[in-house]
């Protein structure tokens, strides 16, 4: 099983920076089999097109906007979600489409298609996420979690020894993550 996680967005501008936010969580968090690739994609567009072809399955983590209220977790699955972006959906849209859509021109796109997107509150340059944005992380961390539960994938909890012992992004500041519930 060749499964993707990636979590998209610009570090920069506040709620952009969501979808990166939510597979540093993941990563921070859970241990992961290693036919599971957890990637920050950040803002890059074609420079991914190797990473994202011929998955089995591509759960992409982002930003969109959909007019619901700041913070919901809104989830598109294959079909739904909006290969060629005819409508804008997410801030950094663009880059998205164009790999996508390469991907279909190759043949190399993935067999199953997962966006778990955070409307945001404020795309204003800042490198912490809004409260009602931050609060989403853990959500939609596990609606992710759950996706890859309906794919088979196992995963466990991280110790505290081995969280511990990873490497910090000085970018990032520790989300209150309460991660009790069980999975």
């Amino acid at each position: 099983m060749k499964i993707l996680v990636l979590g998209i967005g610009n570090l920069l501008l506040s709620d952009e920076a969501v979808g990166v936010r939510i597979v540093e969580a993941l990563d921070q968090h859970y241990a992961f089999t290693p036919e599971i690739d957890i990637v920050d994609g950040g803002t890059a567009g074609m420079e991914l097109i190797d990473t994202m072809a011929n998955r089995e399955h591509l759960i992409v983590a982002d930003a969109v906007l959909t007019g619901s209220a700041p913070g919901t977790v809104t989830v598109l699955r294959n079909d739904d979600v909006p290969a060629l972006f005819t409508r804008k959906i997410s801030p950094h849209q663009l880059g998205l489409s164009d790999v996508l859509m390469a991907l279909r021109l190759t043949d190399e796109f993935p067999c199953e298609l997962t966006l778990v997107g955070v409307e945001p509150a404020s795309l204003e340059p800042a490198i912490t996420l809004s409260a009602s944005v931050e609060q989403a992380v853990v959500p939609a961390m596990q609606t992710i979690l759950g996706v890859l539960r309906e794919c088979g994938v196992t995963f466990r909890k991280k110790t505290v020894q081995e969280r511990a012992q990873q490497p910090k992004n000085c970018l990032s500041r520790p989300l209150p993550l309460t991660l009790e519930t069980p999975l």
